[in-house]
């Protein structure tokens, strides 16, 4: 019956010891897992990223061509039909 006792508990033991091998290589295996998953989206946020600068770039350049007076003084003649004031509209002030 001791002899019965003793491997009765080896077998316990055993079968902890083994569980706890198993659930650290789930363990193990969930972590890398997840370490390259944010991997993964760490590069498709870089990506994003540079084509967001990219199409801000394009954005500003597109600003400065709207902005340019040569642009704006065409628009003000062709469109509205407005002309440099002559001599007798301009007022100057003291």
């Amino acid at each position: 019956m001791n002899k019965n006792k003793k491997s009765g508990g080896f077998a316990v033991i055993a079968t902890l010891f083994l569980l706890l091998f198993i659930a650290e290589l789930f363990f193990c295996t969930w972590c890398r897992v997840e370490c390259r998953d944010f991997n993964y989206e760490i590069r498709r946020h870089e990506a994003e990223r540079e084509r967001l600068l990219k199409d801000r770039s394009r954005l500003n350049v597109e600003i400065e061509r709207l902005k340019s007076p040569e642009r704006i003084g065409r628009i003000a003649r062709e469109k509205l039909g407005l002309r440099p004031p002559s001599s007798e509209q301009v007022i100057v002030l003291p």
